[in-house]
């Protein structure tokens, strides 16, 4: 199953090099955007950004330049824009092919402190962008939504069908554009594929402010010797995902000939569960040996209460994406912070080592 998914993927870039498609990507400056656009570029694709750089970074989109060379950055546009105005989501759907719809307000203990801004980002501002991908008759509606949606459900692994109550208004906006995509859908043609991300983490993931990643907040810590946060007692557990997984995932989902009657949204994730406790002991041995610091190893976490919203445990199954979108995860964690570790260090030459 795996060497077949691989397959695919691979089938899937070589076709779109052969076919360039024009593409949206929202949140093009941001951690996962930036990403996208990256690869798109890459394969030869026209890409069509929309940011409002309200939480992306301008350097990202020269990190994405840099990357893929002046030739292919000629093949990218950028809309600067919030997609809560719905002129701005109307011109950039104009003449395109598929939507990879990421731009959102992700933190979930931001959606606590300022649940205006998360529920208009994260609900208007994708309605406006589903609404402008329908009427402008683009062929492919992806979408970013969140293993958050599982909520307060105890059940495990996560699986499609089997949510419970949500648990934070970043929660609630998610759980919300699946509802309206699945309303919207299916007129005139148009359908979307919603994928439930669970913990993205990579290269160019905001490692600043505090509503950073844990990953990134845990290399930054450890990197000056200092004891990072976990909350809880570290035995929560995540189901982390290597940023280009979820990249080949966006592919197979615009690029997918097949037609799924009861689902399109899918868990996008490794179907691997690691506790916070082991996450850190795996980031401070893989720092201690790249930076030559022993001294890493004696540095020991601080523990505090679970913050609201917190999943006490997330591991997915992935077997519906693996069955529709011939999806298959070929980083698995310990590969992936290894790479996380040598680009947050500089180290990019010995990536593909």
């Amino acid at each position: 199953m795996e060497t077949q998914g691989l397959m695919m993927v691979d089938e899937s870039k070589a076709e779109l090099m052969a076919n360039p498609k024009i593409w949206v990507v929202t949140g093009v400056a941001g951690f996962i955007g930036s990403n996208l656009a990256e690869a798109l570029l890459g394969l030869g694709q026209i890409v069509r950004g929309v940011d409002d750089f309200s939480t992306g970074k301008r350097a990202n989109l020269d990190s994405v330049r840099i990357a893929v060379g002046d030739s292919a950055w000629q093949r990218f546009t950028l809309v600067e824009g919030d997609i809560t105005n719905a002129s701005v989501c109307r011109e950039a759907c104009e003449g395109v092919e598929v939507v990879l719809h990421q731009a959102a307000v992700v933190s979930v203990p931001r959606s606590f402190r300022e649940p205006l801004l998360s529920v208009r980002t994260n609900i208007l501002g994708f309605l406006n962008m589903l609404m402008a991908a329908r009427e402008t008759r683009v062929q492919k509606f992806v979408y970013a939504s969140s293993s958050s949606v599982y909520g307060d459900s105890p059940a495990l692994p996560k699986i499609e069908d089997n949510i419970g109550r949500p648990l934070s208004p970043y929660a609630l906006g998610k759980y919300a554009d699946e509802v309206l995509a699945n309303l919207l859908a299916g007129e005139d043609g148009f359908g979307t594929t919603g994928l439930r991300y669970f913990n993205v983490f990579g290269k160019r993931q905001n490692v600043d402010g505090e509503y950073a990643a844990v990953i990134p907040k845990f290399i930054k810590a450890l990197s000056s010797l200092r004891s990072p946060v976990i909350y809880g007692d570290g035995e929560s557990t995540r189901d982390f995902c290597y940023i280009d997984n979820v990249v080949e995932a966006n592919i197979l989902a615009a690029t997918s000939e097949k037609k799924n009657p009861t689902t399109q949204i899918y868990n996008i994730a490794v179907g691997e569960s690691t506790s916070l406790n082991k996450l850190f002991e795996m980031l401070r041995e893989i720092l201690a040996r790249e930076t030559k610091q022993p001294s890493i190893l004696q540095v020991k976490p601080i523990y505090e209460a679970l913050r609201p919203g917190d999943v006490r445990h997330s591991l997915a199954d992935i077997s519906s994406a693996r069955k529709h979108l011939e999806y298959e995860p070929k980083v698995r964690i310990r590969e992936g912070l290894e790479k996380t570790v040598l680009w947050r260090l500089g180290l990019t030459n010995l990536i593909t080592r």
